[in-house]
């Protein structure tokens, strides 16, 4: 049997990486990476040496997933992680998962495939863990568009009753509060910074305030962000 398993990875600080992981990474024949520097950084700190380390990052780019289902057919045990998090939550797998899950549906190869979770490290779980906003149930949205569709979404954002979760990069934060204190300006917003990081951060309040916030403090428009809206 081979296997190919999807593998959560740190989203900041190395050390919540699970001992599953740990063994796994050890014992697969191949790891595929979104960025082969960074799962290095991983490996080398807890000394996983002599590893096959692939790109896969769903762009046309790296390997294919015709090669990837090749290694599987051989009897290729294989490992998929991104550069934090869980892959297929807004970073590559999905497609990947959904092709060989056709292939194994389809297949006449005396091989026998699966491919199994090990759970890890999420940003989205994280950030809920520690904004202290009350979420029974919630619409994620991972990444916004850059440009087509984002006023429309931040009116539907406005027009929810459910808690709205999304991530947001440096270059965008400002631009997104501009639009939350436009179209739900009496929304509370609470933005989690640098998730496990030595700079990790709670801020919340009104989209105007949180705004101030960070126009006042331009230091801290750095990082990764979790922003949820309720």
């Amino acid at each position: 049997m081979a296997t190919l398993y999807v593998v959560g990875t740190p989203i900041g600080n190395l050390e919540d990486v699970t001992l599953r992981t740990l063994r796994i990474l050890k014992e697969v024949d191949v790891i595929l990476c979104e960025d082969i520097r960074v799962t290095q950084r991983l490996l080398q700190k807890y000394a996983i040496a002599d590893k096959q380390l692939t790109t896969y990052n769903e762009q046309q780019s790296g390997i294919t997933i015709e090669k990837i289902v090749a290694f599987l057919q051989e009897g290729k045990n294989l490992a998929l992680v991104s550069d934090a998090g869980t892959p297929g939550i807004s970073d590559p797998g999905a497609v990947l998962v959904q092709r060989i899950r056709t292939h194994i549906k389809s297949s006449t190869s005396d091989v026998e495939i699966k491919i199994e979770s090990v759970p890890g490290p999420s940003a989205l779980t994280a950030a809920l863990s520690i904004a202290g906003v009350p979420v029974h149930d919630f619409v994620f949205l991972g990444f916004l568009p850059h440009k087509k569709g984002r006023e429309t979404l931040f009116k539907e954002i406005a027009a929810l009753e459910r808690a709205v979760i999304f991530y947001e990069s440096p270059h965008r934060i400002l631009k997104t509060l501009e639009s939350l204190q436009k179209f739900a300006l009496n929304k509370k917003v609470t933005i989690c910074r640098e998730l496990t990081k030595i700079h990790e951060e709670v801020v919340s309040g009104a989209p105007a305030d949180l705004l101030a916030f960070f126009k006042e403090d331009p230091e801290k428009v750095r990082g990764e962000f979790v922003v949820v809206v309720s």
